[in-house]
């Protein structure tokens, strides 16, 4: 029995059902991939056939409305073929190329900019923030959008040195992808979770709670006659999964709740290995709605290494040339402690990479 005859309820159905005709008759057999101009690509076969891809970015947290328009937008251009990317990218797969124009115009008629391939800026990856997460120190989708209301020029044309990704998680738990991208936005808690005493034996289990710090910084307590716990204030690094396991230990902080930047990391192999992003600015403000510190800083970062880097050079490439000193001379970013990495148990000593030094 083969894979596509096997019928279970267990499991997601085999990706092979679900593959346009032109991947399933070329699967492993494609000669090369060009982009044709700013949002579209084609992928040509040994075979001579050829796929064409047109990006679109999308706000991650999509409507029904807006599904369903993608949808009739695959129907009508690409017969029902499209695929969501890694970063929230919207992709119709087309194998008729006169259809592009229009499918682009109807895009761009609905608010949706085509972009994003080659040297440009992808769609920024991010988080739940607000809308969702109970221990956001930021908002996601309301910082993503001022960023990119400045930076979409950069998203429909390739004038950029090379790929820039950008990232948002809003807190250090960062399911936001910002350890390994160009430009990281993290939001951070500066404050030490403030506890309920009273609350706390009624809706959380002390064992579970202590264990649930990473550098034991909670300990068994009984306060003012109350099953409870405290904090050795020095040990905690605030990155609230005590509060997700028990909500009287609350780690929000309206008035002390920020954003850090961070820089310089990639997944790619190309060049050099993967990087890991670095601090770059310790702490702004949170100021919703429109964010103008982090937009600010955002776009001044990408401006630098846009002025600075060599073509196809990528952040952190730039920054390891040029040294993390005059980095930060050139980005006008001042040095505090807080940029020094005193964490002594990994180093460079973790393999992040699958290539091989001899």
């Amino acid at each position: 029995m083969t894979t596509t005859e096997r019928k279970t309820d267990i499991g997601p159905p085999h990706y092979e059902q679900f593959l346009p005709p032109v991947i399933k008759a070329n699967y492993g057999r494609w000669a090369h991939h060009e982009i044709v101009e700013p949002g579209v690509m084609v992928h040509v076969g040994e075979s001579g056939d050829k796929l064409y891809t047109v990006r679109a970015a999308t706000p991650r947290l999509l409507a029904i409305a807006t599904i369903r328009l993608f949808a009739d937008l695959a129907d009508k251009y690409c017969d029902g073929h499209l695929r969501f990317t890694s970063r929230n990218n919207v992709e119709f797969l087309l194998t008729d190329k006169s259809k592009i124009p229009a499918l682009k115009k109807d895009l761009e008629g609905e608010g949706y900019l085509v972009g994003g391939i080659g040297n440009a800026i992808s769609n920024i990856v991010h988080t739940q923030g607000w809308v969702h997460c109970h221990s956001a120190a930021s908002d996601a989708s309301g910082v993503v959008k001022c960023i990119m209301d400045e930076l979409h020029p950069h998203f429909t044309g390739m004038e950029l040195p090379g790929k820039l990704r950008i990232a948002f998680a809003c807190c250090l738990n960062m399911c936001g992808a910002v350890h390994c991208s160009d430009i990281a936005v993290l939001g951070v808690h500066t404050k030490v979770p403030v506890i309920d005493h009273e609350e706390l034996p009624r809706v959380c289990e002390v064992p579970t709670l202590v264990a649930s710090c990473p550098t034991g910084a909670i300990r068994p307590a009984t306060v003012d006659g109350h099953k409870s716990v405290e904090i050795e204030d020095p040990q905690c690094m605030f990155c609230g999964n005590c509060y997700t396991v028990c909500p009287s230990v609350k780690i929000n902080n309206a008035d002390h709740d920020g954003i850090s930047i961070w820089v310089g990391g990639k997944v790619s192999n190309a060049r050099r290995e993967p990087m890991f992003s670095k601090l770059a600015i310790p702490y702004l403000p949170n100021n919703p709605p429109r964010w103008p510190e982090v937009v600010e800083a955002v776009k001044g970062l990408v401006d630098v290494w846009a002025k600075h880097a060599r073509k196809h050079e990528r952040m952190g490439e730039w920054i390891d040339r040029i040294g993390w000193k005059r980095f930060f001379k050139i980005a006008g970013i001042p040095f505090t402690k807080y940029h020094i990495d005193d964490f002594t148990h990994a180093g460079e000593t973790y393999k992040r990479s699958v290539q091989l030094k001899h």
